[in-house]
């Protein structure tokens, strides 16, 4: 394993499983695992171009299905507020299942919608516009958080910010309003899958805490020198503290 630390952001190279036990608590979780099987399709590669600045070649890491139910307690075990996942409309189902099982509290399924979403260019079908976030209270009492009554539909371009350098990277716009909106100022976020860091350089910005892990060398080495870069730069200016609003419990 393999440790790094960049400001008030610590990374780890290795197996979110092996590492996540020996975690202490953490105000937030906002990750995007690897996809399900059946996404993940016959080659094992994500459909078609739709990531046009990736070239389109099979995955380096394996589905989701099998770790799931692992991952979703561990996760329950450090999270001591929110915990958002993203994944396809198939697995939403599956990762309630689990994290109910963990005893932590679903919410609700949330959407990214993508304007800019590639077409099914075969004609048999609609393509696909949009990926699911599962919202999970992983804490004590009431859910709280930034957004007052606001729904929890999220439009992003998905190639905003430039090249991608990850096959499922998400775009920055998105996480900073994630992280905004369910975490605090000084919380640490926790991404047990990193990927390429984008998580991390929200966290930076906004001026939260992190830590990442993530298993491939070459995504957490460009996740190292992203998160290197964003603390160099300006963070972005913080909204004044107001009262949070307190979610009804369902």
């Amino acid at each position: 394993m393999r440790v790094e630390t960049i400001g008030g952001c610590t990374l780890y190279l290795g197996d979110c499983r092996e590492i996540l036990p020996t975690l202490g608590k953490v105000e937030a979780v906002i990750s995007d695992p690897p996809y399900e099987a059946v996404t993940q399709g016959k080659w094992g590669v994500l459909a078609g171009v739709e990531y046009r600045d990736f070239d389109n070649s099979a995955l380096s890491f394996e589905p989701i299905d099998a770790m799931r139910g692992a991952v979703a307690g561990q996760i329950v075990g450090v999270c001591g507020g929110w915990a958002i996942v993203f994944c396809q409309a198939e697995g939403v189902r599956a990762w309630r299942d689990e994290f109910e099982d963990a005893n932590a509290k679903y919410k609700r399924a949330m959407v990214w919608v993508k304007p800019d979403a590639m077409p099914q260019f075969n004609g048999q079908g609609p393509s696909v516009g949009h990926e699911m976030m599962v919202a999970i209270w992983c804490g004590r009492g009431h859910s709280e958080w930034n957004g007052g009554g606001k729904p929890g539909t999220f439009v992003y371009p998905k190639n905003s910010g430039g090249k991608h350098d990850h096959p499922t990277q998400k775009p920055l716009p998105l996480m900073l309003d994630l992280v905004g909106l369910f975490s605090d100022a000084g919380d640490t976020v926790l991404d047990c899958f990193m990927g390429s860091g984008t998580t991390g350089v929200a966290c930076v910005k906004l001026g939260r805490k992190f830590i990442g892990i993530e298993i491939e060398p070459k995504y957490f080495d460009i996740a190292c020198r992203r998160i290197e870069a964003a603390t160099k730069e300006p963070r972005l200016p913080l909204p004044e503290p107001k009262a949070k609003q307190e979610a009804m419990a369902l």
